[in-house]
């Protein structure tokens, strides 16, 4: 994902020392941690005393010794895989088939099965620490005949398989709640302190979901745990004392003992992941100032302007955009070099290039929003308009205009990559909706392809009238009523004529069960609409305070050049916006989970955005007020900035 040259510098002197340092830390927090696990592990009301020098002299062995160095491995892998696998857009399944899809990813299954072994080896040290009759798998036992066998140590075995077992839901879990997603705060904390503050989350987080893996595990067990003990002692020749109860039983597994131990183990291996991911959080979210300009050449490509502007891996975008918006607001400095002019020439490089792709974001997520209420209007469907519905108000027809106006080559992109394909069709086509399946993915089967393929000329479901099967492409988010209200007019539907040649032809049983898994979520296709808009938001707020500071500190007048496009970039954004909240499902607030350490910030981003415009409307109108009447837009655009004028919006 760092590919590019051009970001090599920042992944090189930033990234990667951030990540090492969060590692690093893990690390250090290991021994406090395995002493807390060891006396929670082997603590006696009867006999305190006995057990911290029990304690003591477990700590300071050999075998913990070694403990501690595979342990500290793991943590360099966990944090390793946590780098790798990292983002800061988060990737939002709007789909049974396509979270499903995820799950069976081949990155996923490696993920999967190092998180496995991981979690066989902490399993493993564990079961040593502990001590007892977990310490080793095989131990010395005399059956009916007399003399003595090697046994399986069942008790070890479970440790064992147990390790996997949590590692691998933590996997699962992993792409289920988004835990990869890395989220910026807004309210800017040290690192001691956002450490602290977490640091109970991370404990109720472990204890819980070590809880729910550990009775999931239990009853896997007990139907299935004949099948690795069976295997185990074929393959190292152990056998199973018959004085012992199996653990596969009832009997077997209501030891409390054994419960609680594995329990506390479990708390253990999730307290360390979950440690070294709040970290990394930690310290690759943190702050970073960029320099607006270079007196070196050589540098240039790591000013703020260049960074904004070029194809960068999205975490040096994101922390770009970031400190545009600290700048913006706490550095009169800084904002003078952005207004500054270049020498020679006395041109405002630096504001055009800002200007210019804060202004592209803002469009490129205007478009998406029309094109998802469009399709979302027509239920998922290419709208059919007939000759007197064609026409357009004026408002209308200059958003779009404008919206079809040239950009830059980059685009800040939705999660669903559809939109990739789906913009290069025209904004009314039935794909361009972010909740569409990805048909090129080698998860999307034959049945899904015929689904949604176009129309043969010589096909019965060529024209107008459509099969009852095929107009439930997608679900319907939007009634006619609510359509009506918003267009002004009802739309006109294409008239349904019966035909005994489509009732002939129905699809089939598993063409209907693909569809029916692959119906969208309203609720998640609105967050996947809006899963970047932290960029966004990032945008609306350096632009808005820059546009502030400029009425004042603005000598050369370089902002009001481009004055007018961001009122109009801002007023489009604004009613596209409005229109998406009419939607059903979009102004519903999601329920945050407080049990997971998966961040659901970007549930609630398109709220964000939505005061977040509001203020930088209204952040712009209270310091210029009346001067606004000069500035030059339509006349939709100067009634909707009335509204903001007289603080009627």
């Amino acid at each position: 994902m760092f590919s590019t040259e051009t970001s090599c510098w920042f992944i090189r002197k930033v990234i990667c020392w951030r990540a090492a340092a969060s590692i690093a830390w893990a690390v250090l927090l290991l021994p406090p941690t395995t002493a807390v696990f060891v006396i929670l592990s082997k603590f006696s009301l009867l006999h305190p005393i006995q057990t911290i020098t029990e304690c003591l002299c477990l700590l300071t062995s050999a075998s913990t010794i070694f403990s501690f160095i595979l342990l500290g491995g793991v943590i360099i892998i966990v944090g390793f895989l946590i780098l790798e696998y990292h983002t800061v857009i988060p990737t939002i399944a709007c789909s049974k088939i396509a979270l499903f899809g995820q799950l069976l990813h081949p990155h996923q299954f490696v993920n999967s099965l190092a998180h496995c072994l991981m979690g066989i080896i902490v399993g493993w040290c564990c079961a040593v620490t502990i001590g007892f009759r977990y310490e080793t798998l095989g131990y010395t036992c005399t059956q009916s005949e007399g003399y003595p066998q090697m046994c399986l140590n069942e008790h070890h075995l479970v440790f064992l398989l147990a390790g996997a077992f949590v590692g691998f839901s933590h996997s699962l879990l992993g792409v289920i709640h988004n835990m990869n997603y890395v989220s910026f705060h807004s309210i800017q904390q040290y690192k001691y302190l956002r450490f602290k503050g977490s640091l109970p989350l991370v404990v109720k987080c472990s204890s819980a979901q070590a809880f729910y893996s550990v009775r999931n595990f239990i009853v896997l067990y007990y139907f299935l745990g004949y099948i690795p003990r069976t295997w185990i002692c074929k393959t190292l020749n152990l056998h199973l004392d018959s004085t012992i109860h199996p653990l596969d039983s009832i009997a077997g597994l209501l030891d409390l003992s054994l419960l609680y131990h594995l329990w506390i183990s479990a708390t253990f291996l999730l307290f360390t992941w979950y440690i070294t991911l709040l970290l990394f959080r930690i310290f690759v979210t943190e702050v970073y100032s960029f320099p607006v300009q270079s007196s070196f050449t050589e540098d240039a490509h790591q000013c703020l302007p260049k960074v904004l502007t070029e194809k960068q891996p999205m975490i040096l975008k994101f922390l770009a955009l970031k400190d545009l918006a600290l700048l913006s607001q706490h550095s009169p400095s800084r904002r003078s070099e952005v207004l500054s002019l270049s020498q020679p020439g006395g041109h405002p490089h630096n504001w055009n290039a800002i200007s210019k792709e804060c202004l592209s974001l803002l469009a490129d997520l205007t478009q998406r929003l029309v094109a998802y209420h469009e399709t979302v209007a027509t239920n998922g469907r290419a709208k059919t308009m007939s000759s007197g519905s064609e026409k357009k108000t004026s408002s209308e027809t200059s958003s779009t205009e404008e919206l079809m106006s040239p950009r830059p080559a980059f685009l800040m992109k939705t999660p669903a990559s559809v939109f990739a394909r789906s913009f290069a069709g025209g904004l009314q086509s039935p794909l361009t909706a972010p909740f569409t399946p990805d048909l090129d993915s080698p998860f999307a089967s034959p049945a899904l392809r015929r689904l949604t393929a176009p129309a043969d000329q010589g096909s019965p479901w060529y024209g107008t009238v459509q099969s009852p099967h095929i107009m439930r492409r997608a679900p319907k988010l939007w009634s006619t009523s609510t359509d009506s209200q918003v267009n002004g007019s009802p739309e006109p539907f294409p008239a349904m004529a019966p035909s005994p040649k489509q009732e002939s032809s129905k699809p089939s049983f598993l063409s209907q069960f693909l569809q029916n898994r692959k119906e969208q979520l309203p609720e998640a296709s609105s967050q996947a609409l809006f899963a970047d808009s932290q960029a966004h938001i990032w945008a609306l707020e350096g632009l808005s305070y820059l546009v502030q500071a400029s009425f004042s500190e603005d000598q050369f007048g370089v902002v009001q050049t481009t004055l007018p496009s961001i009122l109009c970039s801002m007023l489009l954004l604004q009613e596209a916006v409005d229109r998406h909240f009419k939607l059903p499902h979009a102004s519903s607030k999601p329920i945050r989970s407080g049990s997971s350490m998966g961040d659901s910030t970007y549930k609630t981003l398109r709220f964000a955005l939505r005061a977040t415009l509001k203020t930088a409307i209204y952040r712009i109108t209270t310091t210029f007020g009346d001067h606004l009447n000069a500035v030059q837009m339509s006349a939709e655009h100067r009634k909707r900035l009335q509204q903001f004028l007289e603080y009627k919006d």
